[in-house]
């Protein structure tokens, strides 16, 4: 079987993994958006052709081989043009992370988790006239587990649903000489278009505790951190947040409290206490509501996978705004085969109180959309990481 290969990022590639391995499937053709795509340089490395398309949104006709049996598309936002579905024999089939006609569009799994669908699954579709309209060919299902969201359920049984879901398409196709095709029904269907809320904005409330930051350095030595916090739990404070260090045997941390107003005094006595110890305690109290006039804080959130240019373009827009940023948290989680690194920003902001939140959501809505930003489905404002 004479298969060609559309997709891109890290589905594209491990698909093209999954099939270069399958017996009596021959890949004769490697299609994807740009030649630093994952699949595109899997593909390169292991010594294969790369058709790069010259308009991301379709694939043309020259980009399929003659003689080619079976077109598989693999996380590809590029529509596969009627010419090239011509020129192979059985057309095209791809994977779609829903149980179609349920969330047909660019979203589905986001969908699946904002919906609150206990039930989620896979289909393989033939490529049609109409996004994610074709025929079915073969599907599978999944639970959905409590608080999963969508990134989880996709990594989790999504993705691995889906090359197993392909695999067996291209092993029937290979054995029957075609594949099943079921009409989907119009009356179930449902749309899951992008969410361009890959910021996640929220202004802050009017709050009832004290703000202590409290740096302690001394010797290093075992109980430090059980000291301080048996101190906070006894007034009632909340560990917000806090960075500490061993360095050259000496013990060095920064804590944020939020204690009770009517707390915060007798706290930051009994933390001074500690300094007979050896330790030096030092604490800046500040009320978390006191905004400068003119300001309001918000609370921002993004996450996506890991580039360039994140952090130069998210601040440019901020300071176009006017906005202050209070304090930013920055992280990068993975990096190791299979997954892509993500990139996370926290960040707390002060902007000015005639800046609407939805001009700013959209801008940097614009900004998440240019640089493929994963989408963020947590509403929760980010935690402090002052």
């Amino acid at each position: 079987m004479k298969c060609v290969l559309v997709g891109s990022r890290f589905f594209g590639a491990t698909v093209f993994e999954a099939l270069r391995n399958e017996d009596g499937v021959e890949l004769v053709g490697i299609v994807a958006p740009a030649a630093d795509d994952r699949l595109a340089l899997a593909a390169q490395a292991a010594g294969f052709a790369v058709h790069v398309l010259a308009n991301p949104k379709i694939v043309p006709g020259d980009a399929i081989p003659e003689g080619t049996g079976l077109i598989l598309a693999a996380h590809t936002h590029a529509r596969v043009s009627n010419e090239a579905l011509q020129r192979s024999r059985l057309g095209g089939i791809g994977y779609h992370p829903s149980l179609l006609p349920r969330h047909r569009g660019i979203a589905a799994v986001e969908w699946t988790i904002l919906e609150g669908d206990a039930i989620a699954g896979g289909s393989i579709y033939h490529l049609a006239d109409g996004w994610d309209a074709g025929a079915i060919a073969a599907q599978d299902w999944c639970f959905v587990a409590k608080g999963e969201t969508a990134r989880e359920l996709w990594e989790r049984a999504l993705a691995p649903m889906g090359i197993e879901l392909l695999a067996r398409a291209v092993r029937h196709a290979r054995e029957h000489g075609q594949l099943p095709a079921h009409a989907q029904d119009p009356r179930f269907a449902t749309k899951a278009p992008m969410i361009r809320r890959a910021v996640v904005l929220k202004e802050d409330r009017p709050a009832s505790t004290t703000s202590l930051v409290v740096t302690v350095m001394g010797p290093d030595r075992p109980g430090i951190v059980s000291a301080l916090s048996e101190r906070a739990q006894r007034f009632g404070a909340n560990w917000a947040a806090s960075r500490m260090a061993r360095l050259a045997g000496e013990f060095a941390g920064m804590v944020h409290f939020e204690v009770p107003r009517e707390n915060a005094d007798a706290l930051a006595a009994a933390l001074r206490a500690l300094e007979p110890t050896g330790l030096q305690v030092v604490i800046a109290k500040s009320e978390g509501a006191d905004t400068a006039t003119g300001l309001r804080g918000l609370e921002l959130e993004l996450v996506g996978d890991d580039q360039l240019g994140i952090i130069s373009n998210l601040t440019r827009i901020l300071a176009e705004r006017g906005i202050s940023i209070e304090n930013m948290h920055t992280e990068i989680i993975g990096g190791s085969a299979p997954s892509k690194p993500t990139f996370k920003v926290s960040a707390h902001l002060l902007a000015p109180t005639a800046l609407s939140s939805d001009t700013l959501r959209r801008e940097l809505g614009v900004l998440a959309h240019e640089m493929v930003v994963d989408i963020a489905l947590d509403e929760r404002a980010a935690a402090d990481a002052a």
